[in-house]
């Protein structure tokens, strides 16, 4: 694959720093245009796969973030078997996907969805990394706002909320499931 001089520079900077990175924040980095930036970061997406090289380039909202390619993921993940983290508990799943439906929440909206004190899955999950603070509620006292991460996009191997599965048909923001 004959790269271009700014799809090399994308590529050591993606390479570099390891984690998701704005478009925006590329092409500051490269001296281009945004949409370039994109461009090239979608030649190299292209490239790698037509390659079956075993890193890929994916696309994670206006982000862009090198990972393994899909079919190395066993061979990974027995290297890394020590270092995995325990599963998810059914609770903090449970609270994962309140927060991901219904973003931006309010630890007392997850605590009355789920009709116990969500604190504990909570504090899991700012602590993997899979839910962020993005604000504080305007009413009495200012609670914190919680939304989803870019982490949990990749986690989940989602490139955005979009690709989420429908809820249940009668189950919106604030409504309980009929039995």
């Amino acid at each position: 694959m004959q790269r271009t001089e700014l799809e090399s520079a994308l590529e050591a900077i993606l390479f570099a720093l390891g984690e998701p990175v704005e478009q925006a924040r590329l092409a500051q980095a490269a001296n281009c245009f945004p949409h370039q930036a994109a461009q090239a970061c979608q030649a190299l997406a292209e490239g790698y796969a037509r390659e079956g090289a075993g890193i890929r380039l994916v696309r994670l909202e206006d982000r862009w973030q090198l990972v393994s390619a899909p079919q190395w993921g066993e061979t990974i993940r027995g290297l890394l078997a020590g270092k995995k983290p325990d599963k998810l508990s059914p609770a903090a799943l449970e609270t994962l996907a309140l927060v991901a439906y219904f973003q931006p929440v309010t630890r007392v909206y997850l605590d009355q969805a789920r009709g116990v004190d969500s604190s504990h899955s909570l504090a899991l999950l700012l602590d993997r990394e899979l839910v962020a603070p993005c604000g504080n509620l305007d009413a009495p006292g200012r609670p914190i706002l919680y939304e989803t991460t870019p982490a949990f996009l990749r986690t989940f191997g989602l490139s955005s909320l979009e690709d989420l599965p429908p809820l249940p048909e009668g189950l919106k923001a604030g409504e309980e499931e009929s039995e």
